[in-house]
């Protein structure tokens, strides 16, 4: 159990939550369907854990999970998981996620049109093809620099629009500043990874975005990415004023704009390893907390 439990990263979670946990704030003044929440974070889960499963496998199998690699060392690279086993895990995993993807689909949207329901169960599909083939296969795209797309869209548009939408049945223009944002958030912490693993990423043909912009661009990158995350929920909070109380997050962007110092001074790549769990957590605290400010305020 151990040793699965170290190749799910459960680390990695609260990240891949926040955005959920966002669609719900935007829309928690209005009777929001927590069981459709909650059925969320299990879908969401599900996705993560598999795409963690198959980074650990196609890592592996390229070369990129080495000796050279900073940072946790990886189960398969550990050789506490044979490639059967994680193909097999993997399997699973894939057929859970779309399990729970397809019933909430059918949940969320069982009082609407046909067309919301292909709409849901198809981005379902689409999200578990997606997490396998980040690092898995010959066309793996987390390897041509496509990474930082699929993060946005994902833990950004898909989440945040898609849960408020099903949680709530409602949507506006103005949760987008809310989906980017926490799209910029997540993309930011990629990025983060992806400067820490540069040296060992170039090594192994792995072109990520900072591997072809080169560390100095990687952070001027990172600044744009934060700037943006940071800003666009304070224009959504003034736009859809009700209290002040909403902009409880702020407190977050303490951790963040620390977070962003610690970013500019450092020159050696192995030192933004802990910044991957302080960005995290704070996006996850970012997330808590605009929850919470929001309902307050109604």
């Amino acid at each position: 159990m151990k040793k699965w439990l170290q190749a799910a990263r459960l680390r990695t979670l609260p990240l891949s939550l926040s955005g959920i946990i966002v669609g719900a704030g935007l829309v928690v003044c209005n009777s929001p369907d927590w069981i459709i929440f909650w059925l969320c974070i299990a879908t969401a889960t599900g996705f993560q854990v598999l795409s963690n499963f198959a980074n650990d496998y196609g890592d592996f199998a390229k070369g990129t999970d080495n000796e050279d690699r900073i940072g946790p060392k990886r189960t398969m690279q550990a050789g506490l998981i044979s490639k059967k086993q994680m193909q097999i895990a993997m399997g699973i995993t894939a057929l859970i996620s779309l399990i729970l993807g397809f019933y909430l689909s059918y949940l969320g949207t069982k009082l609407m049109e046909t067309k919301f329901l292909i709409l849901f169960a198809s981005l379902g599909t689409i999200s578990v093809i997606a997490a396998i083939k980040y690092t898995v296969g010959k066309n793996a795209y987390g390897y041509s620099g496509f990474g930082d797309i699929f993060v946005f869209l994902f833990f950004g548009l898909v989440a945040v629009l898609g849960s408020s939408f099903l949680i709530n049945k409602e949507i506006n223009y103005s949760f987008i500043l809310l989906a980017v944002s926490i799209g910029a958030f997540s993309v930011g912490v990629l990025n983060l990874n992806n400067m820490r693993d540069e040296q060992n990423d170039k090594a192994n043909n792995k072109n990520t975005m900072v591997v072809k912009m080169g560390l100095v661009k990687a952070k001027v990158y990172h600044i744009v990415l934060l700037y943006f995350a940071m800003t666009l929920p304070l224009i959504y909070s003034f736009v859809n004023l009700k209290s002040y109380k909403q902009f409880l997050f702020i407190f977050a962007y303490v951790f963040i704009i620390k977070h962003l110092i610690f970013v500019l001074k450092n020159k050696e790549n192995k030192k933004f390893d802990p910044e991957l769990k302080k960005l995290a957590l704070s996006t996850f605290l970012f997330s808590i907390l605009f929850l919470i400010g929001n309902l307050w305020a109604c």
